[in-house]
Order: C-alpha cells, then sequence, then structure tokens
C-alpha cells in the first residue's frame, strides 16, 4: 500500500469508528470533547488547550465546552495550577455515556494486536503526528512518558513521588504519566516511555 492509501486508511478508520451512531444525541465534535477532557491531565483541561490539541479556535472551543458545561457534563473549577483560570472536570453524567463511546471498538482493535507490534505502531504514529503538527504548525500533544520534561526514576522514597513534571516544577501522581498534556515536548527514550507505561497501569 502507497503512502497515500495508508493515509485514507487511518481517516476511515476514525471517521467509522466515531462518526456513526453518536449516543445520547450529542454531536462528533461534543464526543471529542469529552474524550479529551477523559484523557487530559490537570494542565491541559481548559478551553483553550482543547482548542489547541483539536486545531480550533477558542471561540468554537468554548462554544462546545459551554453546551456541554449546559447539558452537565462539564463542570468547570478553579485551576489548582493557576487560580485566574478555571479548569474543567468531566461529570458523573459524562463518564456514564463514556463507557458505551463507540471509539471503544479502536481501542480493542489495538489491544487486539501483539505487544511488540503494538509498540512499534504506537512510535509510528507519534512520528508521524510529529510530522503533522509540525507542517501545520502545531504543537505535539503527548503524554509524560515519552516527555524531556519528565523527572524522576520510578523509585518511590518517603515523602516523594516517583515522577515529577520539570516544565510545571510539580510533582506528578502516577496515574498521571499516561495522560494527554498541552505541555509536552518529544524526548524521552523508548526505554523510559516503557518503564513508566507500565508502572503507570499497575
Amino acid at each position: 500500500m502507497d503512502s497515500r492509501g495508508i493515509a485514507e486508511l487511518f481517516l476511515h478508520l476514525g471517521r467509522i469508528a466515531s462518526g456513526e451512531g453518536l449516543a445520547k444525541g450529542l454531536t462528533a465534535v461534543q464526543w471529542t470533547v469529552l474524550r479529551y477532557f477523559a484523557r487530559a491531565n490537570r494542565f491541559s483541561r481548559t478551553p483553550s488547550a482543547f482548542a489547541t490539541f483539536h486545531g480550533t479556535t477558542r471561540g468554537t472551543a468554548s462554544q462546545t465546552i459551554k453546551n456541554l458545561e449546559t447539558q452537565g457534563y462539564l463542570t468547570r473549577l478553579r485551576s489548582e495550577v493557576d487560580g485566574r483560570s478555571a479548569r474543567l472536570d468531566l461529570t458523573d453524567k459524562a463518564m456514564a455515556i463514556l463507557v458505551n463511546d463507540r471509539f471503544e471498538v479502536m481501542v480493542r482493535a489495538v489491544d487486539a494486536l501483539p505487544a511488540g507490534v503494538r509498540g512499534d505502531f504506537a512510535n509510528t504514529l507519534q512520528r508521524m503526528h510529529g510530522q503533522v503538527a509540525l507542517e501545520r504548525g502545531m504543537p505535539p500533544f503527548g503524554t509524560c512518558a515519552s516527555c524531556k520534561h519528565l523527572e524522576g526514576d520510578g523509585c518511590c522514597r518517603d515523602g516523594q513521588t516517583p515522577y515529577a513534571c520539570g516544565f510545571a516544577s510539580v510533582p506528578l501522581l502516577l496515574n498521571e504519566v499516561n495522560e494527554l498534556c498541552i505541555n509536552f515536548a518529544p524526548g524521552k527514550p523508548a526505554a523510559m516511555k516503557d518503564a513508566v507505561a507500565g508502572v503507570a497501569s499497575r
């Protein structure tokens, strides 16, 4: 298969996984918002971060988010990082419908791949994502597991967490190392990625 055929296959997979039979009367964009806030870390659960991730304007993102707040899917809280800004969290109502998200068919398809293939596939997709983001002038989103800002060796010591974010100068919880971050910068080697992912999944 040539390069165009592979790119079209990616696009088609995304469409059939999330573009048909949307549940609960939400639009495709609204589902994208909910999925984003389900995966984003505490530094990235803001309207502007979503707008950057989705490649849309802040006004459009804010309008969609406000609509989801009105419907009871998102709640706005004062940011722990910056008291002047707000953080958005999913409500129990949102978590309940995400259990039946049709996108999970893609997750199951990835789970079905052999472990070695899955690792190579992840590295390949991350390289493709970085290239597309670079050409479009967008920041590459990613997780702490492969971010150059990740600090720590994974060892738990008294009064300390095993990892920290060097960019924000704050400790990280184990469940945060595999969440999306707007401050992501590629840089960690594959060995570190595997080690961090393994610890976080325990």
